[in-house]
């Protein structure tokens, strides 16, 4: 009788480990690599016309890359809580970048750090200046400098000499070099500031960009006349909304002799009132870099506002909107060139002593950004130049190296797929869905067809106003409102770059019945509702 029940035990651990997507021998390590308004456009796994990335391709040479990773919130700091929270912006509360973040709540590194991980944090957060669940840490405080960056620590804050890119990987390597506990398995966060706005390169990089020029998008001169209020009313055209001093590096000294040249730029900020952008922005990032530093930017500053001098009074309106988007690439470019070679010296780092052979590496961004798509910079709607984020993840002997993977995913998953591979309990309200099925190869177990989306900062700047939406492969359905009531629904494989909503065509009106639906659908799945909207709007 004995025999029996130890023959069925045994069959039963056998049955639990055959059918597990998970190798409960060993727990992995996790190394979350997360750049700021990173478009995958400039990403060569995705698109090569831009700019090359052979450090962040090894992430998807050797993983999974995915091409329909999404956000449920485009925006800095919501997207951030989305992801430790595993929950959407409005039930973690933070709904934008002026809500207060409730730290009461549990987060995915806390239960890290309460299973046996040890974790660690560098770079920039962008929310409090004390994350729970990190045992180590030195954090940008807000957006964080380009030059001599002030951090945020446990014990202290300091400032480093240096470009942030480079530090923040000075920071993640010594921590792996110095501090780690070869004992523990390790959740640790490289978090990059680049190529967040206002897109400051490090001296050499400004110089070898500036004398590249890149193709413009076949978008860039749209003029909305297919599409609602919302995309006419943005604040976020390259020749209208950006800055020649702040944004183009033009010296605030060339404006003194010339009149009439950097147009009055009114933004509204998040209670409804309005302000003009301080003509300080420019020096206030210069100034910040010691003189041996200053000699080193002059180079290019200098030739900036010469060519800009030389050529700007006889431009016509294209020609400076062509001009602000080259000098635009050249910068935001030359930025994601410096986390290309970081990200390298870390992968390197973690195949010289083997730690890469038991950790997951993963590479993404808070959210996408406008690269001239549009006559565009910046993020926020739900048009897919920012709605769409950079996700590849390695897992050596769990994923097949080279593969790629077209499903619906969002950072709303993010959580429970690390809290699974570690093996531990997900808690009950995280709202996304492991992507373990899918990094196993078992896409069969994957039954998620449409996403959800809700952005919510306006009135703010770029004035992207309030909608939520449901995105699936085929199209996207999204309802404008808070000042407007207009529905756009995007035919995504006829009409890749969003040009013409064709809501009110009667040829798609059952596509548009079958996605209200779905989208109500979603809302009570999620749990949003009007009423929750009307309170992130009144209150």
């Amino acid at each position: 009788m004995k025999y029996y029940s130890l023959k069925l035990l045994l069959i039963a651990f056998f049955i639990l480990g055959c059918t597990s997507d998970i190798d409960t021998n060993t727990k992995p390590n996790i190394l979350f690599i997360m750049s700021d308004d990173h478009a995958y456009q400039a990403i060569s796994a995705y698109d090569d016309r831009l700019i090359q990335t052979p450090n962040i391709d090894r992430i998807a040479d050797e993983g999974m890359l995915f091409t329909n990773a999404s956000v449920t919130n485009s925006i800095c700091a919501p997207s951030r809580a989305v992801i430790l929270t595993g929950k959407h912006s409005h039930i973690n509360g933070k709904i934008d970048n002026i809500a207060k973040f409730d730290d009461s709540q549990m987060t995915f590194p806390q239960l890290f750090k309460m299973n046996g991980y040890q974790t660690a944090m560098f770079g920039k957060l962008h929310f409090g200046n004390n994350p729970k669940g990190i045992d180590d840490f030195l954090i940008l405080p807000g957006q964080g400098d380009y030059i001599n960056p002030r951090f945020l620590g446990k014990e202290k804050d300091t400032i480093i000499t240096g470009y942030v890119t480079d530090v923040i990987t000075d920071l993640t390597l010594d921590w792996f070099k110095n501090k780690r506990d070869n004992d523990k398995p390790f959740l640790t966060f490289y978090l990059h500031k680049a190529p967040h706005r206002a897109w400051w390169p490090s001296p050499e990089k400004f110089a070898e960009f500036y004398n590249k020029k890149f193709p413009e998008p076949v978008t860039l001169y749209d003029d909305y006349s297919n599409r609602g209020t919302a995309a006419k009313t943005a604040e976020m055209n390259l020749l209208t909304h950006m800055q020649y001093m702040q944004d183009s590096k033009v010296r605030p000294s060339v404006f003194e002799k010339m009149e009439n040249v950097e147009p009055k730029i009114v933004y509204a900020r998040g209670d409804g009132t309005f302000f003009e952008p301080s003509s300080n922005s420019f020096n206030n990032r210069y100034n910040r870099a010691n003189e041996e530093q200053k000699k080193k930017y002059d180079v290019t500053l200098d030739k900036i506002s010469k060519d800009f001098e030389a050529n700007w009074p006889n431009m016509t309106n294209k020609e400076k909107m062509q001009w602000k988007f080259q000098r635009y690439m050249q910068d935001y470019l030359a930025t994601i060139s410096s986390v290309d070679d970081n990200v390298g010296r870390v992968l390197d780092y973690l195949e010289e002593t083997g730690l890469d052979k038991n950790t997951i590496v993963v590479y993404t961004s808070d959210q996408g950004f406008y690269l001239g798509e549009h006559g565009w910079f910046d993020k926020r709607f739900i048009y897919d130049e920012s709605f769409k984020t950079p996700l590849m993840i390695k897992w050596p002997n769990q994923i097949k190296p080279g593969t790629t993977n077209e499903e619906m995913v969002q950072n709303l998953d993010f959580a429970q797929t690390f809290l699974e591979a570690a093996m531990i309990e997900a808690p009950e309200d995280m709202q996304g869905e492991s992507l373990i099925p899918l990094l196993k190869g078992n896409s069969s177990k994957w039954n998620r067809e449409s996403v959800y989306y809700h952005y919510y900062e306006y009135p703010s700047v770029h004035m992207a106003k309030r909608h939520y939406g449901i995105v699936n492969k085929d199209y996207k359905l999204t309802h404008f409102y808070y000042d407007v009531d207009e529905w756009e629904l995007y035919d995504r494989k006829n009409d890749p770059n969003e040009m013409n909503n064709v809501y009110n065509d009667p040829n798609y009106k059952d596509v548009v019945d079958n996605l209200t639906h779905e989208l109500k659908e979603l809302r009570i799945k999620y749990k949003d509702s009007e009423e929750l909207d009307k309170s992130f709007i009144y209150n």
